[in-house]
């Protein structure tokens, strides 16, 4: 296979990996696709701070409520229970009597979408009517725990936390005299709650059991397609390693034993997840049914003897999956940043994409002076390569001397064409050097751009509002077909493919004509496949072809002479 081939087979392997990553990774910008409200009691038990609406307590592996788990069974319940709300200035919280349950958290500084007048954030879909952050014992040791109604200690279902923190205790005893106290500490200015829970043996028997903390998450069919790139679903960090967990296999697994740093549920941009104060020997349970994934941490309770007290403490995250929010904690919850085969890469420009951002408060500016970075730093591998290409462009009429003397013969005409090569030193794979090393680039920018909660909603400039979702200008009450709702037109991507047209011009080919057609369609193609990434990424991609047609015209220039 002579060098044209080559080069003609790694444009269409470049296309391939392109549309393939089309199809597979690439979805829809974030929509709201879940509930953005969680369901509470009935309204005369609902604190008027609330704007939820009623629902009753269903188990988690149905979707549809069922009278006999409505309310807590007459035995484990001789009244009814109340929902307590709390306030910060970071989220507000809601948080049931029955199980000392998180029924509710709306985080104020996040919208469920870009649309004026959207809700805040709500991290606990409807769905999960019990709640999150629920325990119970694995033996079944502590009768009733499993369905218990706790006592709160305030008056008031309402709760202001503006400074410093406060606590809240739930307090509850069955009928065998054991108490359990349940512990929340909150604090004003962290996404971090600490959970005490205290276990005091009033019986008459010893309890060896173990502990079950609960984190159950929400996952369709859809959010797990949106998931094949951009991980969403159960994750845990056991053993010092990061491990996301496919729902698909757990027929074969669903049991991950070690020592557990954390446990939790992961969306594309939000966290929720329980942490030992230490990390300690356990395991992972799961469970999956009716769109619920039951997410259970295990640990093995110390033996309690009768008269005794056992004190377990937890750290509790509900917020964003942010870098700079998560490194600000003294624990390893920051290794739930992970992207992937490309983390290596992908965290190192999100630390400097955050980094600039903090001199210049605009995330498109950040993206415009990455890639500038990013092309300072292969400036020299981008000067040889459009070097080579300009030696190229030299030998293209002797190419086509030998095409038009040869035609008849291809087994001569390669070997002319290779000796041409060699005579001249040309490599004429050298124009696809940078594309296949910017591969990895643009995949690691992909994925951290897809993932970066900083990119979500955060504006640059004119119509493009939300750097996270593909760039349209006005909105059209009809669809367009390859284009992913809203429809509108994409300036940048047009934008963009307009610099693809251009930077393919100041290219020279090998002199094949079907190489020549098959090339100038690239830019058409490009243009099609981006129209529904992500604005930053696509502001990325046009900024890097500006520049590179600079360095391109300016090294032809220079050795042209």
């Amino acid at each position: 296979m002579d060098e044209q081939k080559r080069l003609l087979l790694a444009v269409v392997l470049s296309i391939i990996v392109l549309v393939g990553y089309q199809f597979f990774f690439v979805t829809p910008p974030e929509v709201n696709n879940l509930p953005q409200d969680v369901q509470e009691q009935p309204k005369q038990e609902q604190p008027q701070s609330i704007s939820s609406n009623s629902s009753n307590v269903s188990d988690y592996n149905t979707t549809q409520a069922l009278p006999a788990q409505a309310q807590p069974s007459a035995g484990a319940a001789a009244r009814d229970f109340r929902t307590i709300s709390l306030s910060t200035p970071l989220y507000e919280i809601v948080l049931s009597e029955h199980l000392a349950s998180v029924k509710s958290l709306e985080l104020r500084n996040y919208k469920e979408s870009i649309q004026k007048g959207s809700p805040l954030k709500q991290l606990i879909p409807e769905q999960l009517v019990k709640g999150i952050m629920t325990f119970d014992v694995e033996g079944g040791t502590i009768q009733g725990l499993g369905n218990a109604v706790y006592s709160a200690d305030t008056e008031t279902n309402s709760l202001d936390l503006n400074q410093g923190e406060r606590k809240l205790t739930f307090s509850w005893t069955n009928d065998q005299g054991i108490s359990v106290r349940k512990i929340f500490t909150f604090r004003a200015d962290s996404y971090l709650i600490d959970c005490d829970i205290l276990i005091q043996n009033g019986s008459n028997m010893p309890l060896n059991d173990a502990l079950v903390f609960s984190t159950p998450g929400y996952l369709t069919e859809e959010i797990k397609k949106r998931a094949r790139f951009a991980f969403e679903g159960p994750l845990a960090y056991i053993d010092n390693k990061f491990v996301t967990i496919d729902t698909d296999d757990l027929d074969e697994k669903n049991t991950y034993p070690g020592k557990i740093a954390w446990s939790g549920f992961s969306h594309r941009y939000f966290l929720t997840c329980v942490m030992p104060a230490q990390p300690v020997e356990g395991r992972i349970r799961l469970s999956y049914a009716n769109d619920i994934v039951s997410n259970d941490f295990i640990q093995k309770l110390d033996r309690l003897d009768p008269g005794k007290q056992g004190k377990y403490t937890y750290e509790l995250y509900m917020g964003p999956k942010s870098y700079k929010v998560l490194s600000q904690y003294d624990n390893m919850l920051k290794k739930a940043i992970n992207f992937g085969w490309f983390d290596i890469i992908a965290k190192p420009l999100l630390i400097t994409m955050n980094a600039i951002h903090d001199v210049i408060p605009n995330y498109g500016v950040a993206i415009i002076l990455l890639t500038i970075l990013i092309k300072l730093i292969f400036w020299p591998l981008g000067t040889k390569s459009y070097k080579s290409m300009n030696e190229m462009k030299k030998v293209q009429p002797l190419m086509m001397e030998i095409r038009e003397k040869y035609k008849g013969d291809k087994q001569r005409m390669n070997q002319e064409i290779m000796g041409l090569y060699k005579t001249y030193k040309v490599n004429p794979a050298s124009g696809c050097l940078p594309l296949l090393v910017q591969m990895p680039i643009f995949f690691a920018l992909y994925r951290m751009l897809y993932q970066a909660i900083e990119l979500r909603h955060a504006p640059f400039v004119g119509w493009i509002n939300d750097l996270s979702g593909p760039d349209r200008l006005f909105h059209f009450d009809f669809s367009i077909p390859m284009m992913q709702e809203p429809s509108g037109i994409p300036v940048l991507t047009l934008l963009m493919g307009a610099s693809f047209l251009l930077q393919q011009k100041m290219t020279p080919t090998a002199g094949d004509p079907m190489q020549a057609k098959m090339m100038m369609l690239m830019p058409i193609m490009m243009t099609v496949l981006f129209i529904n990434f992500p604005a930053g990424l696509v502001l990325y991609m046009f900024v890097n072809n500006i520049i590179s047609m600079g360095q391109q015209f300016y090294t032809q220039k220079k050795f042209s002479k």
